[in-house]
């Protein structure tokens, strides 16, 4: 395992949509295990591909004591509404109010390809929808509210 550099707001391929993840093997899975190492080497939370110069979907999270890998996310269905304060590893210090959906439900594969859901509230539903954000080259300063 090891620690990547993890991009800052300006560098490009934060703003590119990434590519499903169609190849589920050792590579996938020391790429994966390298995201972790970087995440908690970084004091974050979650972390996805483009952060790290992987334009592939991918996202590690450690919320609420859960640790979760979701590979090929999609938001199947958002509920509510909810405004609270964010920041990201990408962004520095920067933190701002974002606007999302009190409750998602998220479809995704493990490192091994097995698909599952997830439904999440909150404070997972927002870390969800903040991380699948940037495999679509969105960031959370893009959605800021004053």
């Amino acid at each position: 395992m090891a620690v990547r550099e993890v991009l800052q707001v300006g560098d490009d391929l934060l703003r590119k949509t990434s590519k499903e993840v169609k190849v589920f093997d050792e590579k996938l899975e020391d790429i994966i295990d390298d995201m972790w190492e970087t995440m908690y080497a970084f004091n974050g939370m979650g972390l996805a591909g483009p952060q790290v110069g992987i334009l592939k979907r991918i996202v590690v999270m450690d919320v609420n004591n859960m640790r979760l890998e979701l590979v090929n996310p999609v938001i199947l269905k958002s509920e509510g509404v909810d405004i609270e304060e964010e920041g990201c590893l990408s962004c520095g210090k920067i933190r701002g109010k974002v606007k999302r959906p009190m409750k998602v439900t998220v479809k995704a594969q493990d490192r091994y390809g097995y698909e599952f859901t997830i439904t999440g509230e909150k404070y997972l539903a927002r870390c969800l929808c903040h991380e699948i954000d940037h495999l679509n080259g969105v960031l959370f300063i893009d959605k800021t509210i004053k």
